[in-house]
């Protein structure tokens, strides 16, 4: 597996057949789409609606859109958050961490995972947290079953949504 953060032209457009792969991965996650509610149609995402999403997300200096590939293939995205918000934070996010539907259970989302951890080791930080959405079980069960421990219950800070907050130490006690 390949990881690198997402290209984007001088204009800070996303290269356009790019963005169709990138579409493609994101239109075939339908039931992540309904539950998250960050397209308006889970069943009709356009490439407009991923380039701005994608856009706002890296308005934010903190953040680093990365992408998966395996044998030249877009295979996940990761989009991770140096800093959270809240200063009272001291751990850097995974804010979303999607892999292809169509290579799911070959380990792909196990070693992206692993890649984003292992950068955040490399720039000195020691642990790391995200957020599950509630009725995202599948997600819940991935990220337990990599050593994450839940640690609150409460919304979002983007949409409110209800969710589950896991943190996993990234250096041993």
């Amino acid at each position: 597996m390949i990881l690198t953060p997402l290209p984007v032209t001088p204009d800070r457009d996303i290269p356009a057949p790019l963005l169709t792969e990138l579409t493609a991965l994101y239109a075939a996650d339908r039931e992540f789409q309904a539950l998250s509610g960050d397209f308006p149609d889970p069943d009709d995402i356009r490439p407009e609606q991923v380039a701005t999403a994608l856009a706002a997300e890296l308005s934010n200096p903190d953040v680093e859109v990365l992408l998966a590939r395996s044998e030249g293939r877009l295979t996940g995205i990761a989009i991770t958050l140096a800093r959270h918000p809240d200063p009272a934070d001291p751990d850097p996010w995974i804010g979303l961490l999607m892999v292809d539907t169509n290579v799911r259970r070959q380990g792909h989302g196990r070693q992206l995972a692993s890649r984003v951890e292992d950068r955040f080791r490399g720039a000195g930080r020691t642990a790391v947290r995200l957020a599950v959405l509630d009725g995202n079980d599948r997600a819940l069960a991935f990220w337990t079953a990599l050593g994450y421990e839940p640690i609150a219950h409460r919304p979002d800070r983007e949409r409110g949504r209800p969710c589950t907050v896991l943190r996993k130490r990234l250096v041993e006690s």
